[in-house]
């Protein structure tokens, strides 16, 4: 973090002064290192080891939030009989299909009495775990649970036998982290965790590109979920991204599989031939989620006007649909096999930024244009003439029928716009200056690509055609850009509004996604950003939230930017009182602290009034009330029972914090929407040199996607050919592969050139020492001598 987001680290710091500890488990001992309380060096790729260890430590020594876990996860849930573990199945859970390599998750499901005719909600099974409906959860009634945690088949236990080998012996023996280490991290985290104590999890971009990563998160999650740190004030797990607006590239999604606001993309391999069928594939109708059709047809309305009415099902079947894994990887075995015609790469350079990139290389090799923005001439833009491919002649200048287009780009400075950072807050971001020369703006290339194409298609009779020139594409404003060269440039500001959304009748923003209807009355481009551009008193025809730069005395900072959903700071913060509504004494002490008055961060006050939405004019007693925006129902009491055929929230009870997930709860067990089981385990990456030691059974991730295709070889496992592990990682001065830092001579004077770091053990075993230069090999097509992976090559 230090070396990689040194602004963020300094807030680290900050609270290292004020007597917080800092923990630090990387591979490597780098900078944060340096300034951590703690260091645990461990092995590349045993993070669920290190993990399921601390789970396994809070579990034993009973170090777990109890209150917390019983009533806030799903703990207590009993898991149908036909489950069988890892510990049962020599490495696998039940229902995995070796041929298919996939999972059938039906075993893993809820226990709970059979309904022969539930009345709530659409029944069809569903065993895609990519729907949301399978990552929510669909529940027909509450499951069956033990709040004693003493059921041989609760959540809770499940969990005690699944870690039970992952010991403080075995994390050493399979990290290499030393047991004294190991155990100083496990007791200084559950030291600062509780009900009046809070600690945060900060994982780097290295864990989501394991073959293992999203169950890597997962164990980060159990373990928070356990100690009581989610949902909370100083609590969670920060995702440190990679670029200041990754979170605002997932939202607003740069990704295949979704549409805005996190509504999975329509697939032809799913029961999305309708826009009923996709809506009940896809809504969990016990949760949050049962808004899904107020949120999808408003987002039919932002982009399609008056061309979607109910009578064309608002027009759906304009979505393409998607048929297959259109992922990075997948996209460029398509480019390779001549599939893919043209590409764009905005602000991305693949051919030194992607996995095996000498096969990116060639890929790109293979198609008719190529289209590249960027502030730089990146590789990508010159592959064709100074690749390594084309000095050692695999690749010829003159057979290359690419044609590439170079468009300046212009820089963050030179354009209005946000940031979304990890929490979710979007933070508008001024134009400073105009943007040199023919450099444009991503917003300025894409509106008018777009505006070109509609008029191409304008006259056209092809069904096919038709959304193209039906797309709703009204951004400019000439007095914005009036002050300025580029007179032509698309408004931020409008396009802020659209995604904010608008009543359809009068072009008026909602106040937030309360306000969105399935009747086509409202237009919203994002569902989760609505309230960005909300009226206020002063403002009715809309107030820039995200450019709120209010004081930031307090403690929450309410008035800077604007955090989605509805400008909370925290996710799920009823978690932050207990069950009975009163504030956990961390919160109390900090609201009396910091909170101007306030009893707690989020809680009940059963004094409170506030207008009865069932009887305009009328008051009811009782809100949730604090220092952020209650992510709750505002009048729902702590005491509300759940009603088990009620839909959306009234299925859950007053006690139940996590509002989109089907039950309510946590999910410290995962009974769907995930391909590789529902708890993480431990398995080897998919090159390792070390055969698993946990499970010898099973060597890797069973779900993992692999690409044995001519160019792409993988080493086999434990070989000795390639008997180390390499880990690229980022450095302060350059940016990525320097595309854009090396133009500072500054910059590059301080990292000149690439370097290896081995440790000095392995060094001696080569024969290296510093300064040396040295020969790094990975699989792949090499000429002449197959060279050891690491050895010394002469001096420097």
């Amino acid at each position: 973090m230090a070396e990689c987001h040194p602004v963020g680290f300094r807030f680290v710091m900050q609270a290292k002064l004020k007597g917080g500890k800092v923990l630090h488990a990387d591979p490597r001992f780098t900078r944060t290192s340096a300034m951590a309380d703690t260091y645990a060096p461990l092995r590349a790729g045993t993070d669920i080891v290190f993990l399921g260890g601390l789970i396994r430590y809070v579990l034993e020594e009973k170090r777990y939030f109890r209150d917390y876990v019983v009533n806030y996860t799903n703990a207590p849930t009993l898991i149908t009989e036909d489950f069988r573990d890892t510990e049962d199945l020599a490495g696998l859970f039940s229902g995995f299909d070796a041929e298919r390599k996939q999972y059938e998750a039906k075993s893993w499901r809820y226990d709970a009495e059979p309904r022969k005719e539930p009345t709530n909600q659409a029944t069809r099974p569903n065993s895609d775990a990519s729907t949301f409906s399978a990552r929510g959860g669909q529940l027909t009634q509450p499951p069956r649970n033990d709040p004693s945690l003493e059921h041989q088949r609760c959540v809770f236990q499940i969990l005690r036998r699944h870690y039970s080998r992952y010991t403080p012996e075995m994390v050493e023996r399979v990290c290499g982290t030393p047991k004294e280490t190991f155990l100083k991290v496990a007791e200084t985290l559950c030291s600062a965790s509780g009900p009046d104590k809070t600690a945060a999890i900060c994982y780097a971009v290295g864990w989501t590109q394991h073959t293992t990563g999203v169950q890597m998160i997962r164990a980060s999650t159990i373990l928070q979920l356990l100690l009581g740190n989610i949902g909370r004030p100083g609590g969670g797990i920060m995702a440190l991204r990679g670029h200041a607006s990754i979170q605002g590239s997932t939202d607003l999604p740069t990704l295949y599989n979704l549409l805005p606001g996190y509504l999975n993309c329509p697939s032809a391999l799913k029961n999305h031939d309708t826009i009923g069928d996709y809506i009940a594939t896809e809504m969990s109708p016990t949760s949050y989620w049962v808004h899904f059709p107020e949120f999808l047809v408003s987002l039919m309305k932002a982009w399609y006007g008056p061309a979607a009415t109910k009578e064309n099902d608002w027009r759906y079947d304009w979505l393409p649909k998607i048929v297959g894994d259109h992922s990075h990887m997948p996209m460029f075995v398509a480019m390779a096999d001549g599939k893919i015609k043209g590409f764009l790469a905005m602000g991305q350079n693949p051919a030194v930024g992607g996995q095996n990139a000498g096969f990116q290389r060639k890929a790109l090799a293979k198609l008719d244009w190529m289209v590249v923005r960027d502030l730089y001439e990146t590789e990508t833009a010159t592959f064709w003439k100074d690749s390594p491919e084309i000095h050692s002649g695999e690749l010829s200048a003159d057979k290359i029928g690419t044609e590439v287009f170079l468009l300046p780009a212009a820089a963050t400075a030179e354009m209005d716009g946000t940031y979304t950072n990890t929490q979710r807050l979007l933070q508008w971001h001024d134009r400073a200056a105009d943007p040199p020369g023919d450099a444009r703006s991503d917003l300025w290339f894409t509106y008018h690509l777009m505006r070109r194409l509609k008029a191409l298609y304008a006259d056209s009779k092809s069904p096919r055609d038709q959304p193209i020139p039906a797309l709703t594409w009204d951004y400019l404003d000439e007095e914005e850009n009036a002050g300025w060269k580029v007179k032509d440039e698309p408004s931020a500001r409008l396009v802020l509004k659209e995604i904010n959304g608008t009543f359809v009748e009068t072009g008026k923003p909602v106040k937030g996604f309360g306000d969105l209807k399935s009747d086509g009355s409202t237009a919203c481009g994002a569902w989760i950003y609505s309230g960005v551009y909300a009226p206020t008193k002063e403002e009715p025809d809309g107030h820039n939230f995200a450019a709120n730069r209010g004081p930031t005395t307090d403690w929450v900072a309410l008035n800077w930017g604007f955090a989605w959903p509805a400008n909370r700071r925290v996710m799920y913060n009823r978690a932050s009182a207990d069950p009975a509504g009163d504030p956990w004494p961390k919160e109390a002490r900090l609201a009396r602290q910091f909170g101007h008055g306030s009893r707690g961060y989020v809680y009940w006050d059963a004094e409170a009034a506030s207008p009865d939405p069932a009887r305009p004019g009328e008051v009811v007693r009782g809100r949730w009330v604090g220092l952020d925006v209650p992510d709750f129902p505002p009048t729902k009491p702590p005491t509300a029972k759940a009603n088990p055929d009620g839909l959306g929230l009234d299925f859950h009870d007053g006690a139940s914090p996590f509002l989109m997930k089907a039950d309510g709860k946590g999910w410290l067990f995962a009974p769907s929407g995930l391909v590789d089981g529902p708890l993480p385990t431990h398995y080897e990456p998919y090159e390792s040199p070390v055969r698993n030691p946990v499970y010898p059974g099973q060597q890797s991730n069973p779900a993992t996607k692999v690409w044995p295709i001519a160019g792409n070889p993988y080493a086999e496992v434990a070989t000795a050919e390639f008997p180390c592990v390499l880990s690229t990682y980022r450095l302060t001065e350059p940016h990525l592969s320097g595309s854009m830092s090396r133009w500072l001579p500054w910059l590059a004077a301080l990292q000149p050139e690439l370097f290896v770091e081995i440790s000095p053990e392995h060094a001696e075993e080569i024969g290296a020492a510093n300064l040396d230069v040295v020969s790094i090999a990975t699989p792949g097509p090499r000429s002449g001598r197959r060279p050891s992976s690491l050895r010394e090559s002469g001096r420097s």
